[in-house]
């Protein structure tokens, strides 16, 4: 059974263009994520350690890709573990943190909004950049 490979043309300064922004909503919702654990645990805390969670595996797979050199051409699963763990851990984000923001009115939970659209979007971004090698193909 032969491994079908995903492929992006992006070019680097596009894929840092995204990349950067990506970075600093998964950062932001994890150190807000952070502060609220310290403020106390309850029910929204632990609801929003679930997109960490999935933005963190997408992450540590991306460190492993880039250790393996792996970052324009990926197999599905690693593509989905990556980009895939990024985006949803993002959009996951986005209605938790509009609930922290009707239920508790904390400034914190803007700011995981904000993280949330961001990790979202440009890793949403970077991810519909792949598509199914071409046999034979390669990046050129």
């Amino acid at each position: 059974m032969s491994v079908v490979l995903y492929e992006s043309k992006l070019s680097a300064r596009r894929w840092i263009a995204c990349d950067l922004p990506g970075n600093a909503g998964w950062i932001i919702w994890v150190v807000c994520l952070i502060l609220l654990l310290k403020k106390g645990i309850t029910w929204y805390s632990v609801l929003a350690i679930i997109p960490a969670i999935l933005m963190l595996i997408g992450v540590i797979e991306l460190i492993s890709e880039r250790i393996r050199k792996l970052d324009w051409v990926l197999p599905k699963a690693r593509l989905y573990r990556g980009f895939g763990s990024l985006t949803l851990g993002g959009i996951l984000g986005i209605p938790i943190a509009a609930v922290g923001l009707i239920t508790f009115q904390d400034p914190l939970c803007w700011w995981m909004l904000a993280g949330a659209c961001l990790c979202a979007l440009f890793a949403w971004l970077i991810f519909r950049e792949y598509h199914p090698q071409k046999q034979g193909g390669g990046r050129s």
